[in-house]
């Protein structure tokens, strides 16, 4: 049997989530009379018109409590309406890991999971349920950021992202839900020198921009401090120079780093301090599993730790 596509949207209380399922819904792609089963699992401000749903063949079933969230109810529902396509409003309070690999009856399968921040209180969000908010970004593949404004910090609402989560897209929309454009950061070392130095206390802004940006950095040379991790059944003469970032709280610190191609390799030892001079190419690499930043060493010292072992992206 065909799978069922479900459209996980998820994001906190008056994030707009209402809002956008229902464009969504009423959009000419989705509009089109299709058997849909909409689970709302938190009620804000914003209402759905249940008459008008019902007009456009969608069902509302609303999830009281997370417990509720069983394959074998799932399983009921699907059952007594016979989806052929199923939206989640999901609450930002419950686990969306939990619901996508635990959850879910035979046959219905996550095709997207997209998550909604309100600008205007994700400072308040960051300084408090940071934690939270990780672990909700790190499942998503799409983050849209309404109610900005070219006054805020944007760019540090991209890295907050792009700390747990590199290969989320992500998009700004001010009040009115119009496009913003986040031109890209200025990072603080000297694109144009020769040998472009990165700074102890820049290697995790740089981490994400060799990402991002790789027209910034193709075909240049770096020049960086970082620990020497040498992973089990690694690729020959390969090894990850990086650095231990927080990327969230104390409980989540993990190692970052790209693939360093190097004929000394086997001279290094795990946790060494080196400094490593190296020229930036993109190349398709299993474990990035796709296209990313592959440096070649042109020189390697062994220096000391750094005052600082972590790095912070905000």
């Amino acid at each position: 049997m065909l799978e069922v596509p479900v459209y996980l949207i998820t994001g906190f209380l008056e994030s707009g989530k209402t809002s956008f399922i229902r464009d969504v819904l009423s959009s000419p792609d989705f509009a089109d009379g299709e058997k849909t089963l909409l689970l709302l699992c938190e009620e804000g401000e914003e209402e759905y018109d249940e008459k008008d749903f019902s007009r456009h063949n969608i069902d509302i079933i609303t999830i009281d409590s997370e417990e509720d969230l069983t394959p074998s109810y799932l399983e009921q529902l699907h059952k007594i309406y016979k989806p052929r396509r199923v939206f989640v409003e999901f609450n930002g309070m419950w686990d969306s890991r939990k619901f996508a690999e635990e959850s879910l009856p035979r046959r219905w399968e996550i095709v997207q999971i997209i998550t909604l921040v309100d600008g205007s209180t994700f400072e308040i969000y960051l300084t408090n349920m940071r934690s939270l908010l990780s672990n909700i970004f790190m499942q998503t593949e799409l983050v849209i950021f309404n109610r900005c404004s070219l006054d805020m910090d944007l760019n540090k609402f991209r890295r907050s992202v792009k700390a747990v989560n590199q290969q989320a897209m992500l998009s700004f929309e001010d009040v009115n839900g119009n496009q913003l454009e986040l031109g890209k950061e200025k990072p603080p070392y000297d694109l144009n020198a020769e040998i472009i130095d990165i700074d102890d206390t820049d290697f995790g802004l740089w981490f994400l921009d060799a990402n991002d940006t790789p027209e910034r950095y193709n075909g240049r040379t770096v020049r960086f401090r970082g620990k020497v991790m040498i992973p089990k059944r690694f690729p020959e003469n390969c090894f990850v120079p990086g650095r231990n970032a927080m990327t969230c709280c104390a409980n989540d610190i993990r190692f970052i780093g790209y693939i360093c191609k190097s004929r000394h390799t086997e001279k290094l030892t795990q946790k060494q301090w080196v400094e490593v001079t190296a020229e930036v190419r993109y190349e398709y690499m299993k474990e990035y599993n796709g296209e990313g930043p592959v440096l070649y060493a042109k020189h390697l010292k062994s220096v000391g730790p750094p005052e600082e072992d972590l790095v912070y992206f905000n």
